[in-house]
């Protein structure tokens, strides 16, 4: 595999597009335990738009996305995630995750926010919006609600995940990806390798998310791997309290073959009934697969509270 940085692959991905890479730029803030929080900001100007990811992915998941919102946004790692520390007790759930999205806002925002949040992501934008109503003007859940699995997928990722810890190299890792079935075509899963794993200091590629290790211990243990006890926490943390208490208009956007089904969807908008619900004829990760449909419906949420965003 070449030599790149995070960056190299924008251009590529901004192919066709009508507009100029914008500037992007590593964060980092130390927070008050010593972990380090770490962040990717899209634009010069303030961000009109916060992104949080989900389980497994890390910020760089919305850049295609973004490219095609060309507004400047705020995407972040989650604990445990991309460029993140993981949390010594694995705690990777949404009320002990959102403090963390406040003081990124806090240090990186001069506005309210619309708050985009995928999948454990949604669940914690929510916990935001709905413990923090001051730093968010907007809240955007991407498949996921209260009481969907948000370890749910396909066997073929989960079995994945519950595999060897570390590899030799990162073309050993795409040829993994690509004989389980994942990750599109080579390129793709070259890309997503490289921003989703790291280099240790003995030579040997490892993912940077916590939860890959957390399966295979898992699986190592006899367990099952699909939902191991951090990702079940997350299931246990999470109800319909945050969406009731959310003041800021609320928009869900599913994928057609995602996660969230037709009632999980009739269930929100009766529990929140002036919540908007939208669907991208795409799968969980709406994201990658629809990203210029995604940023289509987050500009009209944008522009409906910042007109002059860009």
């Amino acid at each position: 595999m070449p030599v790149r940085d995070e960056f190299s692959f924008l251009p590529a991905q901004a192919a066709g597009l009508d507009r100029p890479v914008p500037p992007v730029a590593r964060v980092d803030l130390t927070l008050d335990d010593g972990r380090r929080l770490s962040g990717l900001r899209w634009g010069d100007a303030p961000p009109a738009v916060t992104l949080l990811h989900g389980a497994g992915l890390n910020a760089h998941t919305w850049d295609t996305t973004l490219l095609h919102l060309g507004l400047p946004a705020l995407a972040l790692d989650l604990a445990g995630h991309g460029d993140s520390s993981w949390r010594d007790d694995a705690a990777y759930v949404a009320h002990v995750l959102a403090p963390d999205i406040a003081t990124a806002l806090e240090e990186w925002t001069a506005a309210p926010q619309v708050l985009v949040g995928h999948s454990l992501g949604g669940l914690t934008a929510a916990a935001v919006a709905a413990s923090r109503p001051d730093l968010v003007s907007r809240l955007v859940v991407v498949d996921i609600t209260p009481g969907v699995d948000p370890s749910a997928g396909p066997a073929q990722i989960r079995a994945f995940f519950a595999g060897p810890t570390d590899w030799a190299s990162r073309d050993e890792l795409v040829e993994r990806a690509l004989s389980f079935g994942l990750g599109g075509s080579p390129e793709a899963a070259a890309r997503g390798v490289f921003l989703n794993s790291r280099v240790r200091p003995d030579g040997r590629v490892e993912w940077k998310h916590h939860f890959a290790h957390l399966a295979a211990a898992a699986a190592n243990a006899g367990a099952d791997p699909s939902t191991p006890d951090a990702v079940r926490a997350v299931l246990a943390d999470t109800g319909w309290d945050d969406l009731a208490a959310v003041r800021a208009p609320l928009t869900l956007v599913r994928g057609e073959r995602g996660f969230v089904t037709v009632p999980d969807a009739e269930d929100l908008t009766r529990r929140v009934p002036d919540a908007e619900v939208r669907t991208l004829g795409t799968g969980h990760n709406v994201q990658e697969e629809d990203p210029a449909g995604l940023a289509a419906v987050i500009r009209g949420v944008v522009d409906s509270v910042h007109p002059s965003a860009g």
